[in-house]
C-alpha cells in the first residue's frame, strides 16, 4: 500500500469519531486494534512473522498451549495417553471441536496439519524425525508411533513463536508448506471475514458462536478462551503521530507497538494506559543469509559481531529508560537452563569502526556490496536497521541499504536465489523472548542449511549439540550443552544478537483483561 492510502487511512478515522462511536454501540462490540505491522501473508505456515502468527491465534487453535510459565497444557486435546516404554503416544481430542465451516475437526486434520507444521518449523522437524508413523486411529484420535521416547512432545505442539501448529482442514493441510492456503477456515474463537480485507489497511474478525472455550481460567496460549467482544478490526497505521492521535480520541482501542518516542506523551492521556505486554521480552537480531556472498564466510559474521554495540541497538528499539532492555544478550534467554556468560565479552567491548573494518579485511572482506533489508513501516525494527546500517558503513561495508515494507521483507527473505536475482544478504527482526529459552524454540540456531529457517547457516555442530540436548538427563546436562551451544554460536554466528527489549502496549483505560505474552483477544473486554 502507498503511503498516500495510509494517510488516508488514518485521515478516515480521525474524520469519523461517530462511525467509531457506532461501532461500539449497545449490542455492537467492536475492538479495534492497530497491530505492530501491516498482515501481508495470512497463512501461519507460510510466513515467520509474528504479526501472522497473532492473526492466526483468533482463527486457528492448537492441540496444546503454553502457559504463563512457559508449560505446556492441553487446548485441543483432552488429554494424552504415553504407551509402549514412552514410544507410543496418543493425544485424544476434546468433544464438539468444530470448523468455521461447520466441519467436525478430525483426527486425520490434525495429522495433516502436524505434517504440514513440521515442514516448516524446527521443533516439529525433530519430532517427525523421531516418529515411525503418525495417524488417526478414529475421528478424535491423534496416534505417535516413536523411534525412541520424546517428553517434550506436548511441548512441541503447543510452541507459541513461529510457526504455529496451527489445526486446519486436511484439505487446506495436505497443502504443500510453500503454497498459501487459499481461505482461512480454522476453530478458533473468531473467524476470518475475508471480504472486508483490504491490503495493507484493514483486516476483520468476528466472533465464532461455536466456539466452546474450556473451563479452567485462561493462561497465555491455554485455558478457557472467553471472547469478549462480537467483532475485531485490525486497521493498519504505519504514521505514529496518526495511531497516538486515533488512540486518545477513542478511535482505536488498542495499539500494539507504539513508537518509543511516543510512550511518555501517551502516559500522560487521558482514557490511555501504558503496559508491557510480554514479561519475556523481545530479541532483536541481526540476520546473515549465510548461502550469499560474503557472509557464507563464518570469519566476516564474527567481524560483524565484533563490531556490534548492543546498547545501541537498544537505545534505538526502547529508550533512554534501561528498565526497557537488557544487555550483553546471547543466543538463549537470561535465566533459562541454557543461558551463560559464555562468550559475552564480545558484546561488553564492542570494536569501533575502524578496529572493524580491519578485521573485516583479515576475514577476507574485499568491498563486495551488501543489502541490508529495512523495514521503515515497522518502527522497531526499522530504528534497529539503521543503527545496523550506521554500525555497517562506518566500518567500511559497501552497503545497498534497502528500504522498503515489512510485507516485502517477510517475503523476500524466503528467497534462497543470489542477490542478483532477487536475493538478499542481511535483515534486521526481533523474536519472543519466550522463543529462546531453548535449542528447539530457537529455530535461529539451527544448522542444517537450506532446510533451516531464513538464513540458512550450515553449522553441524550445531544440530550436533542439540540432538544431545533432546537426550539429556537432566538440568546440568542441559546447561553444559547450552555453554558449548554459545560457544559455537560466537563462533559460526548464525545471526547477530542486539539485545532484549520490553515493548509497551497502550489501550484505553476502560480495556481490563489483558493476557501477558503476545497480542490476544479472548479474556480482554471493556467495562
Amino acid at each position: 500500500m502507498q503511503r498516500r492510502s495510509f494517510l488516508a487511512t488514518g485521515a478516515a478515522l480521525l474524520a469519523a469519531p461517530r462511525l467509531a462511536a457506532a461501532q461500539n454501540a449497545p449490542g455492537r462490540r467492536v475492538l479495534r486494534f492497530v497491530p505492530q505491522a501491516d498482515l501481508a501473508l495470512l497463512d501461519p505456515i507460510h510466513s515467520v512473522a509474528f504479526v501472522t502468527r497473532n492473526h492466526a491465534l483468533l482463527v486457528y487453535d492448537t492441540l496444546y498451549g503454553w502457559d504463563a510459565e512457559l508449560k505446556a497444557r492441553p487446548q485441543m486435546a483432552e488429554g494424552h495417553t504415553v504407551e509402549n516404554d514412552g514410544r507410543t503416544v496418543t493425544i485424544r481430542l476434546r468433544e464438539g471441536l468444530k470448523f468455521h465451516d461447520g466441519e467436525p475437526v478430525r483426527g486425520r486434520d490434525c495429522v495433516a496439519s502436524i505434517k504440514r507444521w513440521a515442514t516448516r518449523d524446527a521443533f516439529g522437524q525433530a519430532l517427525i524425525a523421531i516418529t515411525e508413523d503418525l495417524s488417526a486411529p478414529d475421528d478424535r484420535s491423534i496416534r505417535f508411533t516413536l523411534k525412541k521416547p520424546f517428553p517434550l512432545l506436548p511441548d512441541a505442539l503447543a510452541k507459541v513463536g513461529t510457526h504455529l501448529c496451527a489445526i486446519m482442514p486436511e484439505r487446506h493441510a495436505s497443502l504443500p508448506s510453500s503454497q498459501a492456503v487459499p481461505e482461512l477456515i480454522g476453530s478458533g474463537p473468531f473467524r476470518y471475514v475475508a471480504g472486508e480485507r483490504v491490503p495493507g489497511s484493514r483486516n476483520v474478525y468476528e466472533r465464532n458462536p461455536d466456539y466452546a472455550p474450556r473451563q479452567e481460567p485462561p493462561s497465555y496460549l491455554s485455558g478457557g478462551k472467553v471472547v469478549h467482544f462480537d467483532r475485531v478490526e485490525w486497521l493498519t497505521i504505519p504514521d505514529g503521530a496518526t495511531a497516538s492521535a486515533a488512540l486518545q480520541r477513542g478511535e482505536i482501542d488498542w495499539w500494539e507497538q507504539p513508537a518509543i518516542d511516543l510512550v511518555t506523551p501517551l502516559k500522560r492521556a487521558r482514557g490511555v494506559k501504558i503496559e508491557i505486554l510480554d514479561p519475556n521480552g523481545s530479541v532483536g537480531f541481526l540476520r546473515f543469509n549465510c548461502l550469499n556472498p560474503p557472509f557464507d564466510n563464518p570469519a566476516i559474521r564474527r567481524a560483524i559481531l565484533r563490531g556490534t554495540n548492543q546498547a545501541d541497538a537498544m537505545t534505538a528499539a526502547a529508550g533512554d529508560d534501561k528498565t526497557f532492555w537488557r544487555v550483553p544478550y546471547g543466543f538463549f534467554a537470561p535465566g533459562s537452563v541454557m543461558a551463560s556468560e559464555e562468550g559475552l565479552d564480545a558484546f561488553r567491548t564492542p570494536l569501533d569502526g575502524p578496529a572493524t573494518k580491519r578485521a573485516l579485511a583479515e576475514a577476507g572482506y574485499k568491498d563486495e556490496r551488501v543489502n541490508l533489508l529495512a523495514a521503515t513501516d515497522f518502527p522497531v525494527i526499522n530504528a534497529m536497521a539503521e543503527v545496523c546500517g550506521d554500525m555497517l558503513r562506518k566500518s567500511g561495508v559497501n552497503l545497498d541499504y534497502v528500504s522498503t515494507d515489512w510485507g516485502t521483507v517477510t517475503q523476500r527473505i524466503l528467497k534462497q536465489d543470489p542477490v542478483a536475482q532477487g536475493g538478499w544478504n542481511m535483515m534486521v527482526s526481533y523474536t519472543a523472548g519466550s522463543a529462546q529459552v531453548n535449542p528447539a524454540a530457537n529455530n535461529l540456531i539451527r544448522g542444517h542449511g537450506r532446510s533451516a529457517i531464513f538464513g540458512w547457516p550450515t553449522v553441524p555442530k550445531l544440530e550436533e549439540l542439540r540432538n544431545a540436548w533432546f537426550d539429556a538427563p537432566d538440568e546440568a546436562a542441559q546447561a553444559a550443552i547450552g555453554r558449548e551451544m554459545q560457544r559455537v554460536c560466537f563462533a559460526e554466528v548464525p545471526y547477530v544478537p542486539l539485545g532484549q527489549f520490553f515493548s509497551p502496549t497502550a489501550l484505553r483505560g476502560d480495556l481490563e483483561g489483558m493476557l501477558k505474552g503476545v497480542a490476544l483477544f479472548y479474556g480482554i473486554r471493556r467495562v
